[in-house]
């Protein structure tokens, strides 16, 4: 009888353990994740009221516990208990609550009326509770910190036994909270540096485009104006060139401090790049603006110093406004940035709004558009031309330092020989809706070269083939991906689909029930340029994924800043450990780059260091010998 009490106690155990799990995973606070806990104890173990202890500090700066979450089943009347413990301070070693979060220890109530140690002992009879199990709440941080944020609590109208489940099952509670801590902890992390540029802590350039196009949004569904200033350092090269990058550090850390300071109430400033800046302004004041303006080229003008020589420069500064000037993010920045420009010919520091009646402004508008017109007619011909070819990037798995597979890159060349750059034609192919057409020929020659490459004697590789947005709009993308691996001889799962954390967020109904259809054929899924959005890390347990692709961004100066980066390559590293996902750091162009990679736990690299994007004859003369 022993041995099968025992073995329903395990059952129960087990059963009870995964379904916290479950909980904690679709969790987005520690609190709601805690919450999700004391829920689960009660409903499975029997218990009649649980609560978790949160420690903070007090008006004058004192520590003391506070009840911060509780629950009990509806049909029981915990009113008097709820509400002592809801108006209840403790301090650290009062009452068992306290000694428990102070010794770290936990302990059993026999009798909860009686127990001289237990301060709601009135509340405690009113409510029929009796015995109760108190335990604290500790886990260890990534960089090694012990923390213990609180304490957990359950008691039950019976009179149980020390023996009871629960005392079993606090260390796996206790050990899932610590798991959930660490990756709530880590996404904090992620979503604020993948925000951040490191140099000056203003917004980045991805993060300042994202804000940008949600102020666009807002602007046109509720009619608010606002203004975009581009901002350029002038004569910031030739500090940089005499002074060294120290020196240029210093400028635009001062800079951006400057810049932030005289930002009015709900303004975004961001770094763009190099010495470029930008102001999101919220209105319509054009004299504002133009004062904000004027205090940015005395920002600028300010004297700087870095050791003890004394820096001089200045600001060009452009203004385009919404919606007059552009209601898209790209119409606005080439707006401001033009109004920019106009003052760098005429002298520099100096500042002005784009004028779409100036003369310069017209005919560059012009260019510019009867140039993408002209583009728009060759790359449609060439589709039927055959101007279009791939070039494969090798994967590689460094624990084995062999081939993991390619990304499939396309390549245009005209008749002229001319090669026309990827993030030239690639958004002019989706603005002109030739980008299904493209992306069905991507997938058909990359399956062509992976069956050629299997002929060569390279098996089981997998190529990663980059998707758009419109192509998730179609109900017959899996099954044309699934007749082109037929067709070719390949399994699905050697097909790695990659997207952008952009698309996913655009229609992630959508967007996620075509992965699904997608992972359920067996194709591989991957999350392209991972860490630079926000969105998908609340995404990420419901996405159907195999691998992640963390941005180049993060890779460029990994041991060469102050170890922000190096922070977010190893938290996205964790991530999907944790997740059981497979991690690729692409953009790897320098040994120390690769070191540090390494040094944070990557295996699966892509880069120029190791290969640069390469024809598929030449993937075959380099790898197919090794086979």
């Amino acid at each position: 009888m022993q041995d099968v009490t025992e073995l329903k106690h395990t059952q129960m155990r087990e059963r009870l353990g995964f379904e916290l799990t479950e909980f904690l995973v679709g969790s987005h606070s520690l609190g709601s994740a805690i919450l999700n806990v004391i829920q689960g104890v009660c409903n499975s173990l029997g218990w009649d009221w649980g609560a978790y202890w949160a420690l903070e500090t007090d008006a004058s700066g004192q520590p003391q516990l506070v009840c911060h979450q509780f629950w009990h089943p509806s049909e029981h009347d915990m009113s008097a208990f709820s509400q002592a413990s809801r108006q209840l301070r403790l301090r650290p070693g009062e009452g068992l609550v306290g000694r428990v979060w102070q010794s770290g220890q936990a302990t059993w109530v026999e009798d909860m009326a009686t127990d001289p140690g237990f301060v709601r002992r009135a509340s405690a009879r009113a409510s029929h509770l009796r015995s109760g199990y108190i335990f604290p709440v500790t886990y260890q941080s990534g960089d090694g910190s012990d923390h213990r944020p609180g304490v957990l609590e359950f008691y039950s109208s019976l009179a149980r036994q020390p023996d009871a489940q629960l005392p079993q099952l606090s260390g796996t509670i206790g050990a899932l909270l610590a798991q959930t801590a660490q990756k709530l902890e880590q996404q904090a992390t992620v979503l604020h540096l993948s925000q951040v540029d490191g140099l000056t802590g203003l917004a980045n350039r991805r993060h300042f485009y994202e804000v940008l196009g949600a102020t666009c949004r807002q602007g046109e569904a509720l009619g608010q104006p606002f203004g975009l200033m581009f901002i350029d350092l002038d004569r910031f090269k030739p500090i940089n060139d005499a002074f060294g990058h120290d020196a240029g550090n210093t400028v635009l850390r001062e800079f951006a401090q400057r810049l932030q300071a005289l930002a009015p109430a709900g303004a975004t400033a961001g770094r763009l790049g190099g010495d470029e800046f930008a102001l999101l302004l919220p209105g319509a004041d054009l004299q504002a603006f133009a004062e904000v303006a004027e205090g940015v080229r005395q920002a600028a003008r300010q004297p700087m110093h870095h050791e003890g020589v004394e820096l001089s420069l200045s600001a060009s500064v452009g203004i385009s406004l919404f919606p007059e000037n552009g209601r898209t993010p790209p119409e606005l920045l080439r707006s401001a940035d033009a109004a920019m420009y106009r003052i760098k010919q005429n002298g520099r520091d100096g500042s002005d709004f784009f004028s779409q009646t100036s003369p310069h402004a017209l005919a560059e508008q012009q260019n510019v558009l009867m140039q993408r017109l002209q583009m728009a007619q060759d790359l449609h011909l060439a589709l039927q031309r055959q101007e279009l070819f791939l070039h494969h990037q090798p994967i590689f798995d460094q624990d084995s330092g062999r081939l993991h597979g390619t990304e499939a890159l396309v390549r245009w060349r005209r008749p002229d020989g001319q090669l026309v750059p990827p993030d030239v034609f690639i958004p002019l192919a989706e603005e002109a809706h030739l980008i299904v057409q493209i992306g069905q020929w991507v997938a058909a020659q990359a399956c062509a070269d992976l069956a050629t490459l299997e002929a060569a004697g390279l098996k089981g590789l997998r190529v990663h083939v980059n998707m758009a947005s419109p192509e998730f709009h179609r109900d017959a993308l899996p099954e044309e991906l699934l007749a082109l691996t037929r067709r070719h001889g390949l399994k699905p799962a050697q097909l790695s689909l990659e997207l952008t954390e952009t698309l996913v967020m655009e229609q992630p109904a959508q967007v996620t029930a075509v992965m699904g259809r997608l992972r359920a054929a067996g194709f591989e899924i991957s999350l392209d340029d991972f860490g630079q959005g926000h969105s998908a890390l609340s995404l990420l347990k419901q996405l159907p994924l195999n691998t992640l692709k963390i941005d180049r961004s993060f890779v460029r100066s990994l041991g060469e800043d102050s170890g922000s980066d190096e922070a977010i390559v190893r938290t996205i590293l964790d991530l999907g450990r944790h997740l059981g996902l497979q991690v690729i750091v692409e953009g790897v162009e320098t040994v120390t780059q690769l070191k540090r990679v390494r040094a944070c736990g990557g295996q699966f690299v892509q880069g120029y260091l190791l290969a640069r994007p390469m024809a598929l004859g030449e993937l075959l003369q380099r790898f197919a010998t090794r086979a």
